[in-house]
């Protein structure tokens, strides 16, 4: 059974960092192509981040210079580092894993930047 469990989520102040963690189960990560998407309150569910299991990055063009995709195959975890947070980040935060042709998804953590 696959399972991709994400934290890491919470309330931080404008400016501020995060780090998100989606850890894998149930998959062959280490060729699964992961990536991060958000959606915040009635809007569609965007991508964010991606990174191919080759290590390749790209992201979306409101989070570049600010969030940083990682992966680690030994533990089979993404990592999203947020910094330089603002309120248009506020959004749930979900987890995807691409295998075989196949999607998979997280239930998601949620990012709320207020002051």
């Amino acid at each position: 059974q696959v399972q991709l469990v994400e934290s890491g989520g919470g309330l931080v102040q404008p400016g501020g960092s995060l780090r998100l963690s989606c850890a894998a189960s149930g998959i062959w990560f280490n060729i699964a192509i992961m990536a991060w998407y958000r959606q915040a309150p009635g809007k569609q569910r965007d991508m964010v981040a991606r990174i191919s299991n080759g290590g390749i990055t790209n992201y979306a063009d409101s989070v570049k210079g600010r969030f940083t995709i990682s992966r680690d195959n030994a533990k089979a975890t993404v990592y999203l580092q947020m910094n330089s947070l603002n309120p248009e980040d506020t959004a749930d935060y979900y987890c995807n894993a691409i295998i075989g042709g196949r999607d998979y998804w997280g239930k998601g953590t949620l990012v709320t930047v207020s002051s």
